[in-house]
């Protein structure tokens, strides 16, 4: 008998294990890839508070009050009833000027609007930077229809002669 001894291995008559390299790990992501994750999540909420203040600085500079700058609402020009927004640009303007009452005074419901999106803008903002998915949670269909009765309420007010003061 040879006193050998036999080495640990496959049995004898199995097909030897290939031998070679380890295979490679999963590559590292970049170095950069945190941030360039971050900087396009940003993206679309910079855009799009960037092509509101581009509106912003064109309303300021181009005054809604001198006529021929701006088409008149079609909706007034047609029936000589107020839409939501007939007043709008003037308040954008005078917001844009820093004179808030005037700008309540055009079109209140506007003023109301511009502070939504900041804050909808900045809560945005805030959960890309965090790595959020959604920018807000999605409303409940109640919210819109309140939204929508707000609407109504002030499109009907505001032509109505006790809500002149809503009026632009």
């Amino acid at each position: 008998m040879d006193a050998t001894p036999t080495p640990p291995g496959p049995a004898a008559g199995a097909a030897p294990a290939p031998q070679g390299p380890p295979a490679p790990a999963a590559p590292a992501p970049p170095a950069g890839a945190p941030r360039s994750a971050r900087v396009r999540r940003l993206g679309a909420p910079l855009l799009s508070l960037a092509a509101v203040a581009a509106a912003f600085a064109y309303v300021a500079t181009v005054d809604p009050n001198e006529p021929g700058h701006y088409p008149v609402c079609p909706l007034l020009r047609l029936t000589g009833i107020l839409c939501p927004g007939c007043g709008g640009l003037r308040s954008a303007h005078a917001f844009a000027h820093g004179d808030l009452p005037a700008a309540l005074g055009a079109n209140a419901l506007g003023v109301a609007a511009y502070f939504l999106f900041a804050g909808f803008t900045a809560l945005w903002l805030v959960r890309a930077w965090q790595g959020g998915s959604k920018p807000v949670p999605a409303l409940k269909p109640a919210y819109w229809w309140a939204v929508g009765a707000l609407v109504g309420v002030f499109t009907v007010v505001r032509n109505l002669p006790f809500g002149s003061a809503l009026a632009p």
